[in-house]
């Protein structure tokens, strides 16, 4: 499998190749040259596989054989080793739960999947790798969780100051280790086009081995299919035989973009919508067909504040950017906070189910769609647990969430970070790293 850039398609990687440098050289997204279908008989007995049997039967092809089989399914079996449990809402809507790794976030497979990687890549040219990350919420937790004590690796995390909860902070910086966080003055998009400046900047080449761990990288992006396969398992075991419709909620829109990617590879997903926050550039979009980002609006489903989807131009290249075959396949819906809270108050009265606010705007974007396509069987995602916005959840439902075991240990701990502001900044402080 070879990977090509979406900025120039002759500029080509290995799996390997991709995942060391983050970004093409043009500064272009990588982008699998095809995504093979998996046999047939493979799908009419998913409800037999184990999850790493699926784990490795999905990734194989895109791997493309710059990992052994055996190490293969030695990096899946220590990725996928939580749950990812289908929990049903009524008789035609469900919740798929990506919360049970150890950051409590849907991020942690990508981010254990991709960690792995570089660690196999690192023993066969042992350069360290300097991970960077820019995070509105959860990807830095799960980043730092799966790079902890992986050898030849450095990971600098950037968030944005002020803008993600008490815990997501927690969760990036009290690591220690190889894991350092940065606060950005600033929203996401500047931590994010930080991080995008690094890997062109002439002044850091030969100095840092670059790489990114957001969902621009394909060893993040990619293992993020594998959730609505789980989830196709178990409605097959469940005996339900409706179409299907995946409401995302999606902030940089690799989940959902990976969601596509397992439709392309035989997964029978009828629809997908892409439910936002008040960070609208997607449902614009499908409005107007006029692609205008705005910048980050901050909102209580902070992980989805992204005014510039990276991942947007991966899912336009998936079909073909075609607008009107997006359209029947795609919908997208954007939502405020007052209507989320509402959601969260709906979902806990109506069906005693306490959602994040993040699944909450999914479970209204599912209720939009299913509202029209009453022949459809719903699920939205649940990509983070409640307790990681305990304040916004406690107080729009009146209730006290039980504390997690992943959550008690670092309540107690002390932030480390470098405080920074502005590119000049973070590149002296990268250098600073490099001595």
């Amino acid at each position: 499998m070879k990977y090509y850039s979406l900025t120039d398609n002759n500029n080509t990687a290995s799996f390997s190749e991709a995942v060391i440098r983050g970004l093409a050289p043009d500064r272009g997204l990588y982008f699998p040259e095809s995504t093979p279908r998996l046999d047939e008989s493979f799908l009419a007995d998913i409800a037999t596989k184990s999850m790493v049997e699926i784990g490795v039967e999905v990734m194989r092809p895109f791997v493309g054989g710059t990992i052994p089989e055996v190490r293969l399914e030695k990096i899946v079996t220590d990725t996928l080793c939580f749950d990812f449990p289908v929990n049903k809402i009524n008789d035609n809507t469900a919740t798929l739960e990506l919360f049970h790794g150890p950051t409590m976030a849907f991020k942690d497979v990508g981010a254990r999947f991709m960690a792995r990687c570089i660690g196999y890549f690192n023993e066969q040219s042992p350069k360290k790798v300097t991970v960077l990350v820019a995070t509105s919420g959860d990807t830095g937790g799960a980043v730092a969780s799966g790079f902890l004590g992986i050898e030849g690796t450095e990971v600098i995390i950037l968030y944005p100051k002020g803008k993600v909860s008490h815990i997501q902070e927690l969760q990036l910086t009290t690591n220690g280790n190889n894991i350092k966080a940065v606060e950005v003055d600033g929203v996401f998009d500047d931590c994010q086009e930080m991080v995008k400046s690094a890997f062109i900047d002439e002044d850091l080449k030969g100095k840092l081995n670059l790489t990114s761990a957001n969902s621009i990288n394909v060893a993040r992006w990619l293992p993020q299919s594998l959730y609505f396969f789980f989830a196709y398992q178990q409605f097959q075991r469940m005996g339900i035989d409706k179409k299907l419709a995946f409401s995302v909620p999606s902030g940089n829109f690799g989940n959902i973009c990976a969601g596509i990617v397992a439709k392309r590879l035989g997964l029978p997903i009828s629809h997908f919508i892409a439910s936002t926050n008040s960070n609208d550039t997607v449902p614009r979009y499908l409005q107007t067909q006029d692609y205008q980002p705005n910048p980050s609006k901050q909102t209580i489903s902070n992980a989805m504040d992204v005014g510039n989807p990276s991942n947007f131009i991966r899912i336009q290249s998936l079909y073909g950017n075609d607008f009107d075959a997006l359209k029947q396949d795609f919908s997208s819906y954007a939502y405020n906070d007052v209507e989320t809270k509402l959601a969260l108050a709906e979902l806990h009265q109506k069906h005693n189910y306490v959602a994040d606010p993040h699944g909450a705007v999914g479970y209204l974007g599912l209720q939009h769609f299913l509202a029209n396509n009453p022949d459809h069987y719903g699920v939205f995602l649940e990509t983070a647990h409640p307790i990681k916005f305990r304040d916004t959840v406690e107080e729009t439902l009146g209730l006290t969430l039980e504390i997690p075991t992943q959550i008690q240990h670092i309540l107690d701990k002390t932030p480390e970070k470098t405080s920074l502001s502005g590119y000049d900044a973070f590149k002296d402080y990268l250098l600073s790293q490099a001595v």
